[in-house]
């Protein structure tokens, strides 16, 4: 009996090809899901400088304006690099706001102090530069041509309240030019040295800001002996009017 073998047609081999690995990192797509960019230093560093130089709104720390031309440099210099290098670096809006602060510390600290300035002198008063009292010459020490001139006139001026005044509420200390002679500078010349007295019950308070006052100017050529003061003191001063 024949058997009939059936041939069975030969399967072809299928290979099943696994999948192609894919891993976000190598393929790219990390960054956009996990994007990690370096805040920029002029960003961070224009907001900080912004924040201190606030100090430079009071009067007597003007100076610290200056900072806020140094933040808006920085903020600058955080904009360009976020332009130039979008992937590295972030915090575009950062040095943009640190570039608004900055410029609005400037303009307004600007305006304010030059408001300040115009305003402060009392009506009848002229303006004094302690400098213009002072003798430059080495060796001399009496009062100057200018001072002379200024005797028993109102004048405004700015200094510094002597350390050997005492502490609290004054109604009578010496006033000199500087942070300097005040408190670093050992015994004051008779001309670095105002002997002033408050009028009509006003007192100011003994620290290191910046007094301004105004009233009757005096020159005693022949000098007075103030207490604690090695020197006699040339120039006095009633103010009626202190801040």
């Amino acid at each position: 009996m024949a058997t009939d073998v059936q041939e069975k047609e030969p399967q072809a081999n299928v290979t099943t090809e696994p999948a192609a690995f894919s891993d976000p990192v190598l393929s790219g797509t990390a960054e956009a899901d996990f994007p990690y960019r370096a805040l920029s230093r002029g960003a961070i560093v224009s907001v900080a400088l912004a924040v201190v130089a606030l100090v430079g709104l009071v009067p007597g720390f003007q100076v610290m304006l200056v900072l806020a031309v140094f933040g808006i440099a920085a903020a600058l210099l955080g904009l360009r690099m976020t332009s130039l290098y979008p992937r590295e670096y972030g915090g575009r809006l950062l040095a943009q706001i640190g570039l608004s602060l900055n410029l609005l510390l400037v303009v307004g600290g600007m305006a304010e102090h030059a408001y300040i300035y115009a305003t402060e002198v009392p009506e009848g008063h002229q303006r004094v530069p302690f400098y213009v009292l002072q003798q430059t010459e080495e060796g001399l020490d009496f009062p100057t041509e200018e001072a002379m001139q200024l005797n028993n006139e109102k004048i405004f001026v700015k200094g510094y309240i002597h350390p050997s005044a005492g502490s609290g509420r004054l109604t009578r200390f010496v006033l000199v030019p500087d942070l300097g002679t005040c408190c670093f500078g050992g015994q004051p010349k008779s001309t670095d040295m105002i002997e002033v007295v408050l009028t009509g019950g006003q007192t100011v308070r003994a620290n290191l800001l910046k007094k301004k006052l105004a009233g009757d100017f005096m020159v005693v050529p022949q000098g007075t002996q103030s207490q604690g003061f090695d020197n006699p003191v040339v120039y006095r001063l009633r103010a009626n009017h202190a801040k």
